[in-house]
């Protein structure tokens, strides 16, 4: 349900934030805002409901969430890439991928410590959803203070009409780069959730593997990828977001096979290392890849079309998967994703050209000369931990 929301809502996000006069207030109500009150609800849904209409209710209001959170993606992404200069953005979101890690692990432990000393875990629960509710208000009010100037967004005049399918087609047509882009992304995508749905499963069924080690993996993954947003930002400014993907593209591919080789719950421990620390670097350069080979004018739309593409490969990657594992075995689906991997490289090697190679490469704003108008994910739109 999550996922159709987001296939039915980016689009609309898209139009809307080509239309709208403010892409700021565009996520703070939606993203920040209705998205967010979420948590008060699930905050207080036990005083209200029980049993399974209190579950329904529950679901009901994580696919909200979801909703409003993708249809504030596209403006969330065309605003950043007007406020972070170019020069800077490899710098900017590894060093904010940093961050965003710390302040992960610490609140991570932080609410897992009230769920446990609480009355009962369904009071600590609630605390926890109240925490994350001041926390989202607190910075959806310091995303509100950002300063959205004039200059930077012009609200589109086109309307519906370049939405139409035929448009849209066309549209695509005269960008082969990133149609080239998004195919290498979905092959990417399709062959990496063959296996990573079910390598936490695999150490259970197979390690034997508690739900303690599995933790610490994650953790060690994490911490693995902290200084990685540092040294890959730093080459993203200076080598480009492309050759940073082919780098990581290359080396990721190899982690499946190696999980043939695994025999106890702590073998994975090296695999999560070097996981942690190159999904971390691919992630960046993905995302900042895509912002460079869009314009001001087609950023909104190619995000929407760029995540809709991710979100199919994703479940598509997810079902493949699930029958390889349960006609086949384990080893098939490491082998399956880990040949897809190196295919998507390849594509990306051989069709994929950066910004100042391809001949619809965005231009920079005449009137702005030091922000350019050259992509959870990944946040990720990656959460940069799919071999966990």
């Amino acid at each position: 349900l999550g996922s159709l929301g987001a296939m039915l809502l980016l689009l609309p996000g898209a139009i809307l934030a080509e239309k709208s006069p403010s892409r700021k207030w565009l996520v703070v109500l939606s993203g920040g805002g209705i998205s967010r009150l979420m948590l008060l609800g699930f905050a207080v849904l036990p005083f209200f409901l029980s049993g399974e209409s209190a579950v329904m209710a529950a679901i009901a209001m994580k696919v909200i969430m979801d909703a409003f959170s993708n249809l504030s993606m596209p403006a969330w992404t065309s605003l950043t890439a007007d406020i972070v200069p170019l020069a800077w953005r490899g710098r900017y979101f590894g060093t904010r991928n940093m961050f965003m890690g710390i302040a992960n692990m610490l609140v991570t432990f932080i609410a897992g410590q009230m769920i446990v000393h609480a009355a009962t875990p369904l009071e600590g629960y609630q605390k926890v959803y109240l925490l994350a509710l001041v926390l989202g208000i607190s910075s959806t009010v310091f995303f509100a203070s950002i300063r959205e100037t004039q200059s930077s967004h012009v609200a589109s005049q086109k309307g519906l009409e370049v939405y139409k399918p035929r448009v849209l087609l066309q549209g695509l047509k005269r960008d082969p780069n990133f149609v080239a882009f998004c195919i290498s992304q979905m092959v990417w995508n399709f062959s990496v959730n063959i296996a990573g749905p079910f390598f936490s499963v695999y150490q259970v069924e197979v390690l034997n593997s508690t739900p303690a080690i599995i933790g610490i993996q994650s953790i060690i993954a994490s911490v693995s990828g902290l200084p990685a947003q540092r040294l890959f930002g730093t080459l993203n400014d200076r080598w480009g977001p492309r050759k940073v993907l082919l780098l990581t593209g290359f080396l990721i591919p190899f982690m499946p096979f190696v999980w043939l080789l695994v025999r106890s719950p702590w073998h994975p421990t090296p695999i999560n290392i070097w996981a942690g620390f190159m999904w971390a670097g691919y992630s960046l350069a993905s995302f900042n890849f895509l912002l460079s080979i869009s314009t001001q004018e087609t950023r909104a739309r190619y995000s929407a079309l760029y995540q809709i593409a991710v979100t199919l490969s994703l479940a598509a990657g997810s079902a493949f998967g699930g029958f390889l594992v349960q006609h086949v075995g384990y080893p098939a689906i490491f082998i399956s994703s880990g040949i897809g991997r190196f295919l998507s490289v390849f594509l990306v090697w051989r069709f994929v050209k950066s910004a100042q190679e391809s001949p619809d490469a965005a231009l920079p704003v005449l009137d702005q000369p030091e922000i350019t108008t050259s992509v959870k994910e990944a946040e990720t739109y990656q959460n940069g931990h799919e071999d966990i």
